[in-house]
């Protein structure tokens, strides 16, 4: 699931990059292939064609453009909109007041991670021998062990929940998670540091957004409601864990 979702990431991102491309091959004064065309930058921040010299209107400023491209593939391996869910689910069994605080705990773990995983992640991988696939291995066993203790009740009911789960699950793995780590390795080479950056802050953002409001989601559904979504997303965790498994298990 995660390996899927980085995949249609990149191949939105890469298909929105190739149709501006090919809009702007148009836009020259002399007609070209989308292959013969070269982009070079001016000192304004715009761009020009190499082959005929003609300052081309790109119609999307190019810094934008860089921000989209990065934005999009983070968005997809995030998916703020299904992280309310389940940050539902796992809160469903504490006050509004420190579902928050374990919300916020979850996007600074994730912030922490992300940016340490920027800037280390390729020699950690390289020092310690693993790759993604053995996050991802790693990241399923947790999540399992998460899912199967709330399912079958195991210990105190809600104790996890209770206690703590913004650092792990929330933080890691379900928001940095090998999609997003995979993504933030490979924009790092293709739009830079800083729009890579910009774009994981503004989706963070976008989850914090959700997890803010997410109280009127309980307020609605009521204790009974909260406790079914509870047992539902359980369910789906323990389906994601066995599925990054399966996954990075395959994965040479």
């Amino acid at each position: 699931m995660e390996r899927s979702r980085a995949t249609l990431a990149f191949t939105l991102a890469s298909s929105v990059a190739a149709a501006l491309r090919a809009a702007r091959a148009r836009r020259c004064k002399i007609a070209h292939t989308h292959a013969s065309h070269s982009e070079a930058a001016t000192e304004d921040g715009g761009l020009f064609c190499e082959r005929c010299r003609a300052k081309i209107a790109v119609g999307v400023h190019p810094y934008l453009e860089k921000f989209l491209l990065a934005f999009i593939p983070l968005f997809v391996a995030i998916d703020p909109i299904g992280l309310v869910a389940i940050f539902l689910g796992l809160g469903g069994h504490i006050d509004a007041k420190r579902r928050q605080i374990e919300g916020t705990l979850g996007l600074i773990t994730s912030l922490a991670v992300s940016i340490g995983f920027i800037f280390l992640g390729k020699v950690i991988f390289r020092a310690l021998g693993i790759t993604v696939s053995d996050f991802q291995v790693a990241g399923g066993l947790i999540l399992l062990g998460i899912a199967v203790r709330e399912l079958l009740d195991l210990g105190e009911r809600g104790k996890y929940a209770g206690e703590s789960f913004g650092v792990v699950p929330l933080g890691m793995p379900l928001i940095a998670g090998p999609a997003l780590l995979t993504a933030l390795l490979l924009l790092v080479d293709t739009v830079g540091i800083l729009f890579t950056v910009l774009a994981l802050l503004v989706n963070l953002l976008l989850v914090g957004f959700g997890f803010r409001y997410a109280s009127h989601f309980t307020r609605w559904m009521g204790k009974q409601g909260m406790k079914g979504v509870s047992k539902l997303i359980s369910l789906l965790l323990a389906a994601i864990a066995v599925s990054l498994i399966r996954r990075g298990w395959l994965t040479p």
